[in-house]
């Protein structure tokens, strides 16, 4: 069939869903995938033929159900690199590409210029697909990465970017939630301390779920986004209390935040004492970002 011809098909299906631009993105990344063709290559011939099979009418099924197309091609582009994800993890987003720039551009030493060069231990609480852990083992060649997620699916997912991207991070299943004193009882991370650790947890309140899209709302995993409405910060207060007792003198603690919660977080890290805070807006303007040191 025809390029032209199947895409044609995908608008007359799709057009009352999604706008044209994005019914054009999807066609092009879907072909690309399935039949590694460039996209160039498709936009410039449009009488191309193409070998339609069950798998790129099946994709057309599930955009038509709203499924986002992260999933349905089985990876997705953050920093420069390739994540593989499915629906035990989230979608990696720009935001999240933000945090992991202003950690890399973070100096919690007096000395910036050898920061990528120093030996740093890095925790990310809440891995998911790995997306923060791996870029910055990726960008930080000496530093000791770990990763921990409750989900054994979401740290399978971690497991294989990991290898993807070809950097050694140690992951750990365990529940932030359920630490004793702010410690677990796990060797395998019972002796070390931090100079980073950073999270992206779950932040949306019950009461937000009506501002999300449906491809998210029905298709991304529920555990990973929402917070009740009566404790939002939960996360948030057992990651802080771990890392009182977990980063070394001088550690930063960095976050991803809701963005109606920036206050909240300022003071709840000043409750536990932890000074040099700094709430970050994302590129969209928002309250996205909130990083503080301990021992200073």
């Amino acid at each position: 069939m025809k390029r032209k011809d199947i895409q044609n098909i995908f608008h007359q299906e799709l057009d009352v869903i999604y706008n044209k631009n994005e019914v054009d993105s999807f066609f092009f990344i879907l072909l690309e995938s399935f039949h590694n063709i460039t996209r160039i290559k498709l936009a410039m011939n449009p009488e191309l033929m193409i070998d339609t099979n069950e798998r790129l009418f099946n994709a057309l099924e599930r955009l038509k159900s709203q499924e986002p197309i992260q999933y349905i091609i089985g990876d997705t582009e953050f920093f420069g690199l390739t994540f593989k994800v499915n629906q035990h993890v989230l979608i990696p987003r720009p935001e999240t590409e933000e945090l992991v720039d202003w950690i890399l551009t973070s100096h919690p030493t007096p000395n910036p210029d050898s920061y990528r060069d120093q030996h740093l231990t890095i925790l990310d609480v809440g891995t998911g697909s790995g997306c923060i852990a791996v870029s910055l083992a990726k960008n930080l060649k000496k530093a000791k990465v770990y990763a921990l997620d409750v989900s054994k699916e979401a740290l399978n997912v971690a497991r294989q970017n990991a290898e993807l991207n070809q950097v050694e991070i140690t992951f750990i299943e365990a529940d932030i939630l359920k630490t004793e004193d702010g410690r677990w009882k796990t060797d395998r991370v019972s002796d070390v301390k931090f100079d980073v650790i950073v999270s992206n947890p779950p932040y949306v309140r019950e009461q937000e779920k009506g501002q999300m899209k449906p491809n998210i709302l029905n298709s991304e995993p529920h555990v990973a986004l929402f917070v009740t409405d009566d404790n939002p910060l939960q996360f948030y207060k057992a990651i802080i209390t771990f890392a009182v007792n977990n980063l070394k003198d001088n550690g930063l603690l960095f976050f991803e935040i809701n963005e109606y919660l920036g206050n909240d977080m300022i003071q709840l890290l000043k409750d536990h004492h932890f000074t040099n805070i700094e709430l970050k807006q994302d590129v969209f303007k928002k309250d996205r970002m909130i990083k503080g040191q301990i021992g200073q």
